[in-house]
């Protein structure tokens, strides 16, 4: 059977919500979160404000001052989850198999549908089927989607960052090799930050230069070489996860004597940011919602959480969101017995905004 994957990543999700339900908003540049008179972050932008260099995570203050004209909105995490269920809805009606990956992403395995002589005749079997389901998205709940299709999840998740928004993009498998070549090699699954370094000291900037490497790329980055080396030919056979895969991952720790010290909860969130990171990055995840957890001498324990539509996956990006959640609740009114710092809301790293080299 021909494979037939695509992915589904609905356009700045939390912001188009906002401007849906408030005209008033459209077009305006849409910050979600707290306003910038207020300790706050970002949970989310419209494109109108990304222009400007806002960004999820990014405190209140600067998005402020980098986008005077900005519209702050509170976030409103029940209507998006109201709303990603319902769209959930209409992707269950193609009768393809889900990955949900996020409130606003998802793969749709369509092999079944759309079999035909060839992998590429396959692929355009899906287009029509794309279209119908963006186009109920924009008749049926007012927001559009991007979607990329592919014979695989490596070639879909690239091809539905390609043209955003409201874009349809299809990577054949006669064309993938070129059209993977000028891509920057950070948009490969698994290439961070650090690898992303390692490769430019190597001389390695686009997808292409990992295709034409001669040597062995383990000496660069260790056993993913060899299947760095398959991303970058555009190959990819990881199966849809149907229920399985890591849900959250945290840390916590219990002190010998309660404590208030505020160099003593920094360096312990320090740790357990850098712990959390680490184990992301080994599993190729991002994570949408930070936690914080709490507990007093007397045994009451606290949690409070942060949601953002952009993936965080660096230590110093959780460790400050975890601080400005410790500020933001006044969970440190006294002692603390325990301290702990979670992600969950997981999915696989969205690649930055492709530029063609």
């Amino acid at each position: 059977m021909h494979r037939v994957i695509a992915h589904l990543d609905m356009d700045a999700f939390f912001a188009s919500v906002e401007q849906r339900d408030n005209p008033a908003l459209r077009g305006r540049p849409v910050i979600v979160g707290a306003p910038p008179t207020q300790r706050g972050v970002v949970a989310a932008a419209s494109y109108e404000a990304r222009k400007f260099g806002v960004r999820s995570a990014m405190p209140s203050v600067t998005a402020g001052r980098l986008c005077p004209q900005g519209v702050f909105v509170r976030p409103r995490m029940d209507r998006y989850k109201e709303e990603s269920d319902l769209i959930r809805q209409l992707m269950a009606e193609t009768g393809a198999v889900i990955e949900p990956m996020s409130i606003d992403e998802a793969y749709l395995d369509l092999s079944a549908r759309c079999q035909a002589e060839d992998a590429d005749a396959s692929l355009l079997l899906c287009v029509p089927i794309a279209r119908q389901l963006k186009e109920r998205i924009r008749s049926e709940r007012s927001l559009t989607a991007t979607i990329g299709i592919a014979a695989n999840k490596l070639l879909a998740k690239i091809a539905s960052d390609f043209e955003k928004p409201d874009g349809l993009t299809v990577v054949s498998e006669r064309d993938k090799v070129q059209f993977l070549r000028p891509l920057p090699a950070r948009v490969l699954y698994g290439v961070g930050q650090v690898t992303e370094q390692v490769l430019l000291g190597a001389g390695i900037r686009t997808v292409g230069d990992l295709q034409d490497y001669s040597g062995d790329l383990r000496a660069l980055v260790g056993s993913f070489g060899p299947r760095l080396k398959q991303f970058a030919l555009g190959e990819d056979d990881r199966p849809l996860e149907l229920g399985d895969e890591v849900k959250s991952i945290s840390g916590e720790d219990t002190f010998l004597h309660d404590t208030e010290d505020r160099s003593v909860l920094r360096a312990c969130l320090r740790e357990q940011a850098a712990e959390i990171a680490g184990k992301l990055k080994r599993r190729h995840l991002a994570a949408h919602t930070i936690q914080i957890k709490v507990r007093y001498g007397d045994f009451t324990t606290l949690t409070r959480q942060l949601t953002v539509e952009e993936p965080i996956i660096e230590a110093k990006d959780i460790y400050r969101l975890g601080c400005y959640l410790l500020a933001r609740k006044r969970l440190v009114s006294r002692p603390l017995r325990l301290l702990g710092l979670g992600v969950s809301n997981l999915r696989e790293p969205t690649a930055q905004q492709l530029i063609l080299l």
